[in-house]
């Protein structure tokens, strides 16, 4: 068999396996975005252990026009400076999560920077990516993850249940939110309470009262 090039839907589906392993992945790049973003308060919501659903909201800078048509397209990132590698001062610098999110689900993001009028919306289908069009919604920016792994069903096959995805995702906020206490989260997955971390000073004492909230009472009493 003769050597062929792959079509950009099939190498976009290729990288999201690299990037995108189970929903507690795609949670962490798209909380990861929101941090870089300069969010002072991010709320996740998951439904189905993500498969159904995943919604990321932060009170971030927000993107323009220019910058969330770029922001679906593989290898754009604002997150690096000359191209340096050896220069990396972000969490997400890659320019993969959105575009590799966006070819195997239904991914919309609503974004409004804190100076504009108007907020803007874009939705890419499993790779098809829509225009801009005009959105509702307050400064910042929201992510929305409907039916992951929707083009790639096999990859359905080894996930786990809808509790123990939960689980995960759950794992994933809470490690990030031990490494950023000057950032309200708010974590919803319908199987119990809602986990809510209040913004805490980055301190040391910030951090302890973080972990506290965290870890629990136990912890605290060791501490």
């Amino acid at each position: 068999m003769s050597i062929r090039q792959l079509s950009a839907e099939t190498i976009n589906r290729i990288a999201a396996g690299e990037v995108v392993e189970r929903p507690a992945s795609a949670v962490k790049e798209l909380v990861e975005n929101a941090i870089d973003a300069g969010a002072r308060q991010i709320e996740i919501v998951a439904a189905a252990g993500g498969l159904s659903l995943i919604r990321v909201t932060d009170d971030g800078c927000g993107m323009g026009s220019t910058d969330l048509a770029l922001c679906v397209e593989r290898h754009a990132t604002s997150k690096l400076s000359e191209e340096d590698l050896f220069d990396i001062r972000s969490l997400g610098f890659r320019g993969e999560a959105l575009p590799s999110i966006g070819s195997i689900a239904r991914l919309e993001v609503k974004s409004k920077p804190h100076d504009a009028r108007d907020g803007l919306a874009i939705v890419v289908e499993r790779g098809r990516k829509g225009a801009v069009q005009p959105a509702a919604l307050n400064a910042g920016t929201v992510v929305e993850v409907r039916d992951l792994f929707s083009a790639t069903p096999a990859r359905l096959k080894f996930m786990k249940s809808k509790r123990s995805e939960n689980m995960a995702i759950a794992d994933t906020v809470r490690r990030l939110a031990m490494a950023h206490p000057e950032i309200g989260f708010v974590l919803q997955t319908g199987e119990r309470a809602p986990l809510v971390l209040p913004r805490s000073n980055a301190t040391p004492e910030g951090l302890l009262e973080r972990l506290g909230r965290i870890m629990g009472a136990e912890f605290m009493t060791d501490a």
